[in-house]
Formats: structure tokens, C-alpha cells, sequence
């Protein structure tokens, strides 16, 4: 049998020999792929910057419309990496096969249900994030061509969890950096024209992004394919199964959402100045999640093959490796927030907010090892199927954030009681991760 690290989880002996050098090997490209995925937004802003502040406004209403419309639909991914992770454990080939043609066809399905609804949904949308007339007819040039890529982007999902789930972790990597090249190369010709082609402005973003987005969800379904194969017929009686995790994870996402949502907007209440160093704050925050979210998806994957093919205590051990990664990365993520504090300050903070940056600064920073916990121990229960303990987990942690947020005083200092809150909640779903794997509360699926 061969070692390499991106061989299915029933070919263990990588992890036994060298699980820290496998657990980097199979982290490496999940990192990188994490960080190129967002690029296409970055593109669209660059380019559409230089149209003027009105099209830039649309842009950002539009793509965060359509980034609150797609989350919902995470759960095609992570429920699928689990399914052909465990699948490849046993040695499984067809079950592996179709849960990747079950999640694909309900992806394809979903997304053209998303884009309709989405285009009937486009008037009330633009009423909710803009009273500009000039802002909402940009937006609704962008909005009306992006949905048609409803449809790839739920395909690219589901398809990144079924090769994920077999460890093959470089094919998303190479999709999501092809992706975003047609992108690159296609917005400055649809945007700003060039011989015969006319210049399209925000639709031509939108444009660029579509066919960035279709051309990936093609290549994703070829690498399924050639690396998992496609089932002739969708089992689509499993169907359910898949949609009571998606509502597991739908709950879960969206109390997540609800707590970060009124952070926000209690640091807004506080004046400018504070919501700009919350801003801040908050960005470095969800820029350290990238590295968090690799190696959750590598314990998840290295967890459910493993629980697949009926090796408890490896599973076992993948936990006990992707947590020391955790926490000795949120240890030097602390010391790099240390150290780079006053870069960051006269680099992105305004004069007026330094006032209130610091303390919040150093709240997150001496939080980044119960952060990096939190999340490396989700990915750990995504890998045993345990949705449900996720779900009620951050109900709880989000019903005692929610009421820290309430009681806070509205005072010049209380940016950083916002933020101690916040690590409160992040510690609440660290501490609840780890009880249910060490020493395993409840029916704990990997308690010792």
C-alpha cells in the first residue's frame, strides 16, 4: 500500500508513521485553497473600483446578498466530505460514489432553485440594502448575471467535500486557482471593454465571475470523477439523510451568524470611531479563520475514514494530533498579534480609532489558542457525524453571548468588553468541543 497522504483514509499507514508530517502534508493545500477561493472578490473590488464609488457600493451589497444566500448551502460540503471519508475508510467504493453523485445532483437541483427564487427575491433585496436608485440598478445588473451561477457554485461545494473526503486535498486547489484566473483575465475585458467588445461596467464583473464559477464546477466534476466516479443513477432515497444534516448545520451557522451580527452592531452603537477598530479587528479575526478552517477539514477527513473503516482509537489519535496543531498555532498566532500590533494600527487603524484599538487588539490575540480549539474540534465532530451536539452546542454558547452583549454599559471603554464577550463565546465553544472528545460527554462518538 502506498503512504502518501493523499491516498483514501483506509490506507492508514502515513498517519501511523508520521501523523504530524501527514496532518501538515493534507493541511498545506486546504490553506491554500481556502485563501485563493475569496480572490474572486478581491478581483471584482479592484477592478470595479476604478468605475467610481457607485458601482463599488453595488458591488459590495450585491456580494454580500449573494455570500448570505449561498452559506446556507455549506452543508453539501461538509456533509459529503463526512460521508465519502467514512465510505473510503471501510473501503467502500460505491457507497463513496454515491454520496458524491447524491450531493452533486442535489447541489445542480438547489442551485437552479436558488437562482429562480433568487430572481424573484432581487426587488426586495435591493429595497433592503440600498435607498439609492443609482446603487440598486447597479446591483441588479450584478445580482441577475450571478445567479445563473447559483447552480456551479453549489456543484464546486459539494464536489471540494467528496475530494476532500478522500484526502484529495490538491484537486481543489488547482479548480479554485483556474477559477479565479478565467476571472482575472475576463474582468478588465468585460469590464472595461476592448476592440470589439464593449465595456459592461458591474456586469461585466458579474459576468467574469459566472463563467470563472462554471468553468470550475465543470473541472470539479471531472476530478470527482476521475478520482471517486459518478454513480449512473442518483440515489436520491438517501436524499433526506443529507437534508436533516443541512438543517442541523443551517441552525448552527445561522446562530453563529446572529451572535457576530449584534457584536457588530453593539461596537457600531458606540460611535465610529469604535466601529472602525472593531472592523479591524474583526477582519484580522476572520483572516486567521483560513488556517483554523484547513485544519478542520483535514481532522474531519482523517477522522471519518478512520471511524469508517472501524479504527476508533486512530480516530482517536487524529483528534489528539489536529488539537495539538491547534493549539500550538494559536499560541504563535498570539505571538505574531503581539508583535505586528503597531503595524497593523499605523497601517489599517484611523487616528480617531486608536483610542479604542489596543485592549480589543489583545482580547482576540490571547484568544487565538481557545479560537484555534474551537474550531479544529468542529471538524473533528463533522467527522463523526455529530451535527446535532455542533448545533445545540452554539445555541448554547450564542444565548450566553447574546445576553453578555445585552448587559453590556454603552461606555467609551466598552469596545473591549464587546470583545471579552466574544472570547467568552469562542471559550464556550472550545470548551464544549473538547469535553465531548475528552473525556467524551453524552454519546460521545470518539470518548475514550
Amino acid at each position: 500500500m502506498s503512504n502518501h497522504p493523499e491516498d483514501t483514509a483506509s490506507d492508514a499507514h502515513a498517519f501511523v508513521a508520521r501523523p504530524h508530517r501527514t496532518f501538515a502534508l493534507l493541511s498545506a493545500p486546504v490553506l491554500a485553497s481556502l485563501i485563493v477561493e475569496p480572490l474572486t472578490g478581491l478581483v471584482d473590488t479592484a477592478f470595479v473600483a476604478q468605475l467610481g464609488a457607485v458601482p463599488l457600493a453595488s458591488l459590495g451589497a450585491a456580494t454580500q446578498v449573494l455570500s448570505s444566500l449561498f452559506w446556507i448551502f455549506n452543508f453539501l460540503g461538509i456533509g459529503t466530505q463526512t460521508e465519502v471519508a467514512q465510505a473510503a475508510g471501510r473501503g467502500d467504493t460505491r457507497g463513496g460514489r454515491e454520496a458524491a453523485s447524491l450531493a452533486l445532483g442535489l447541489a445542480f437541483l438547489i442551485g437552479i432553485a436558488v437562482a429562480l427564487l433568487g430572481w424573484l427575491g432581487t426587488p426586495a433585496a435591493l429595497a433592503f440594502m440600498s435607498d439609492e436608485t443609482p446603487v440598486r440598478e447597479s446591483m441588479r445588473s450584478y445580482l441577475v448575471i450571478r445567479l445563473l451561477g447559483a447552480p456551479a457554485v453549489l456543484v464546486i461545494f459539494s464536489g471540494f467535500g467528496a475530494l476532500r473526503g478522500l484526502q484529495q486535498m490538491r484537486a481543489p486547489l488547482w479548480i479554485a486557482a483556474g477559477a479565479n484566473l478565467v476571472n482575472l483575465v475576463l474582468d478588465p475585458l468585460l469590464i472595461f471593454g476592448a476592440g470589439p467588445v464593449p465595456a459592461y461596467g458591474v456586469a461585466g464583473a458579474a459576468a467574469a465571475s459566472v463563467a470563472g464559477q462554471w468553468i470550475g464546477a465543470l473541472w470539479t466534476l471531472a476530478a470527482v470523477r476521475r478520482l471517486i466516479g459518478l454513480s449512473p443513477r442518483v440515489p436520491w432515497q438517501h436524499a433526506p439523510a443529507l437534508l436533516v444534516v443541512g438543517r442541523d448545520l443551517f441552525l448552527r451557522t445561522g446562530s453563529l451568524t446572529l451572535f457576530l451580527l449584534f457584536a457588530t452592531r453593539a461596537a457600531t452603537r458606540l460611535g465610529a470611531d469604535a466601529g472602525a477598530a472593531h472592523q479591524i479587528v474583526r477582519q484580522v479575526w476572520f483572516f486567521t479563520a483560513f488556517l483554523l478552517d484547513a485544519y478542520a477539514a483535514v481532522a474531519q477527513s482523517l477522522v471519518a475514514g478512520f471511524l469508517g473503516g472501524g479504527h476508533a482509537a486512530l480516530a482517536r489519535r487524529a483528534a489528539r494530533v489536529a488539537g495539538q496543531w491547534a493549539v500550538a498555532t494559536g499560541v504563535v498566532l498570539t505571538g505574531l498579534m503581539g508583535l505586528g500590533q503597531a503595524t497593523v494600527a499605523a497601517a489599517l487603524v484611523p487616528s480617531a480609532a486608536l483610542t479604542f484599538f489596543p485592549a480589543a487588539w489583545w482580547v482576540l490575540a490571547l484568544a487565538q489558542p481557545l479560537n484555534a480549539i474551537a474550531f479544529v474540534t468542529d471538524g473533528i465532530h463533522w467527522g463523526t457525524r455529530d451535527y446535532a451536539y455542533l448545533r445545540n452546542a452554539m445555541f448554547v454558547a450564542t444565548a450566553a453571548g447574546l445576553l453578555g452583549i445585552a448587559s453590556l454599559p454603552r461606555t467609551p471603554d466598552a469596545l473591549v468588553w464587546i470583545w471579552l464577550v466574544t472570547a467568552g463565546w469562542i471559550s464556550l465553544r472550545a470548551t464544549f468541543g473538547v469535553l465531548r472528545i475528552w473525556p467524551g460527554i453524552g454519546a460521545a462518538p470518539l470518548g475514550d
